[in-house]
């Protein structure tokens, strides 16, 4: 996703940098020592988890923290061959790492099929060679199930939102079985609090909200 934010920012980046709080910035990667986000994971025993993917990890995380009964919802690394990626390593897609962000939430106050329900207004079901203008196995999208009660409501929502119209094509979004999770770099963390306006003009160019926009002109999608 970086790559094609410095070619949309090329002809703006002087207004941006003077827009945005020079502490936002991230100054070196994770290879360089940045700090990992295991401090944000949430120590409460009764919260539950669920990990979806779905392109830029950017912007998956206001959806859901907008939701009651969320804690957190951390951006991260999914599956993949290494412990302990950084985001260099994940970008190039040598990794087999996918972007994804794991959800810790209440479910006295939230279900996982109300949060299902939710990933699914944030992408396109039907690409499965990435997302918007991410391309890479590493931007494509996923449910992540951790019991067979998740798989089969993920199974479900998605055999119900094929039957309904809504798509003329076929939904290739896969459920699969968690297996691991790393937290990103801390920069990447609520980036959509930290750097709005770079945030915004990525998210817009990215052809994201026009595509969730008329696919679901009918319902509030809460893509924002």
């Amino acid at each position: 996703m970086k790559n094609f934010l410095r070619l949309l920012l090329a002809g703006t980046t002087a207004l941006i940098l003077a827009c945005t709080p020079k502490n936002t910035v991230p100054k070196k990667s994770h290879t360089d020592g940045q700090p990992k986000s295991q401090n944000l994971v949430p120590k409460n025993s009764h919260l539950k988890q669920a990990t979806f993917a779905g392109g830029c990890f950017w912007c998956m995380e206001k959806p859901f923290e907008d939701i009651e009964g969320v804690k957190t919802v951390l951006s991260g690394y999914a599956g993949g061959t290494i412990k302990n990626p950084d985001y260099k390593l994940v970008s190039s897609g040598a990794t087999k790492h996918i972007e994804a962000v794991q959800i810790y939430y209440d479910p006295s106050k939230v279900s996982f099929k109300k949060l299902v329900d939710v990933f699914w207004r944030q992408i396109d079901p039907t690409d499965d060679g990435g997302q918007f203008v991410d391309r890479g196995y590493q931007y494509t999208s996923a449910i992540f199930y951790r019991t067979p009660e998740e798989k089969a409501i993920a199974e479900q929502s998605k055999d119900q939102l094929e039957k309904s119209g809504r798509y003329d094509k076929k939904l290739l979004t896969p459920i699969k079985a968690f297996t691991t999770f790393y937290p990103a770099e801390e920069y990447h963390q609520d980036y959509y609090k930290k750097n709005p306006i770079r945030y915004n003009f990525y998210r817009r160019g990215s052809g994201r909200d026009a595509y969730l926009s008329k696919i679901w002109k009918d319902h509030k999608s809460g893509n924002h």
